[in-house]
């Protein structure tokens, strides 16, 4: 699960909604309307149209309205206050797009049946024209991503090609943030300034954390009884707060924790044994597939750097120590440092060293303390190099 559907799954999971009818009040629930949309979708005549959201009892119905021969509708309904929403088009709502919607909003959207759900066009509120631009942009890197990716095999390219075609989409978040950071748009785009779970905080500009404050002000300032409100100010201390921890990991001044386990002929290998070495320590396991994927690029920084003074100590999730031994054996991990408890995810290792996925990496200095978290590929072996040419 990304970051962003982390975030608005944690949303709806405290939004509580009331649905509504077209008039002026609804008539079953008393409710006054507080926001009106219409527009006109190309292609679609006489269809259902509906607004919704997430809650703690599952999905609910704001609003709902029919296209009329044309395309055209209009309706209006209550919010209990600034939140996200789905619009959606006919009847199985795979067509539908995710919005931001406010208090006394009244929205115009245009759309074609096709586009309705990647370049629809908004107006008539402060969210609408910054929304569009991040549609129009989030295609256009959409569209790209499907076409050059799937051409490049080698998974390290792929993920900087990523990060590059996502780049103008960051840069307009950034800008918008900076611009208006108390728009509602805004629950959308700081996705976009967060660690992402590509890269995490070793390509992240320490500045977003001052635009998430930002926001966070902002918010607190003009949506101060929103969940939302709330939960961002969770999630920026969440962030913060992991931000501080990778910056001491990063120190140089953290003594890695011990580790003793036994190796696959049951004798014991200390990580306090390396010292004086530069450590990779990572923690896999034979049924991981990405770690297994991930060996081959280890092997090769081994045999490259072996003879400057670089260990790799290798830790496992296996519970099957079979299992264990012949993934070593396929994957050609040949350094002698292979140690598991064979307990899993049950092992304490997790908690001692702060992850909760495989492959984890963390690398160590000649004095045994901790320089790198999380690294791979290009990043891994760039720090690598850094720490070999210290004596």
């Amino acid at each position: 699960m990304t970051r962003f559907n982390f975030f608005i799954a944690f949303l709806s999971g405290i939004l509580t909604l009331s649905s509504c009818g077209d008039s002026s009040v609804n008539e079953e629930t008393g409710l006054v309307n507080n926001f009106h949309i219409e527009g006109t979708i190309q292609g679609a005549p006489n269809q259902k149209f509906k607004i919704e959201a997430q809650s703690q009892q599952g999905v609910i119905e704001v609003a709902q309205t029919m296209t009329d021969a044309d395309g055209n509708f209009s309706l209006d309904g209550n919010i209990p206050g600034m939140g996200i929403y789905s619009l959606s088009l006919g009847e199985n709502g795979k067509n539908s797009v995710v919005i931001p919607m406010d208090l006394n909003d009244k929205i115009q959207l245009k759309a074609t049946k096709e586009t309705f759900a990647s370049n629809p066009v908004f107006s008539g509120t402060k969210w609408a024209k910054p929304l569009t631009r991040y549609m129009e942009l989030f295609s256009d890197f959409a569209k790209k991503q499907m076409e050059q990716i799937p051409q490049i095999k080698d998974p390290e390219k792929q993920l900087e090609l990523f990060v590059k075609l996502k780049q103008p989409i960051v840069a307009f978040a950034e800008k918008q943030i900076r611009k208006e950071p108390g728009n509602p748009v805004n629950i959308i785009l700081i996705n976009l300034i967060m660690p992402s779970q590509e890269t995490g905080f070793a390509s992240w500009d320490p500045k977003n954390m001052e635009d998430l404050r930002k926001v966070e002000t902002a918010f607190q300032r003009n949506y101060e009884n929103s969940p939302i409100t709330g939960l961002l100010s969770q999630q920026i201390a969440a962030i913060d707060a992991q931000y501080q921890s990778y910056q001491q990991y990063n120190s140089g001044t953290m003594a890695a924790p011990e580790i003793a386990l036994k190796n696959p002929s049951g004798t014991e290998i200390r990580l306090s044994s390396l010292k004086g070495k530069v450590v990779l320590i990572d923690f896999w396991a034979s049924w991981c597939t990405p770690c297994r994927k991930e060996n081959p690029n280890v092997v090769r920084m081994y045999k490259k750097y072996r003879g400057e003074g670089f260990e790799v100590f290798s830790v496992s999730l296996d519970q099957d120590q079979a299992a264990w031994k012949a993934a070593i054996d396929k994957d050609g991990l040949f350094w002698p440092n292979h140690v598991s408890d064979l307990m899993g995810w049950q092992t304490p290792l997790t908690q001692t060293y702060g992850f909760q996925s495989i492959p984890h990496t963390v690398l160590l200095n000649r004095e045994g303390n901790i320089v790198g978290v999380g690294l791979r590929g290009a990043q891994l072996e760039q720090k690598l190099v850094e720490q070999l040419a210290k004596n």
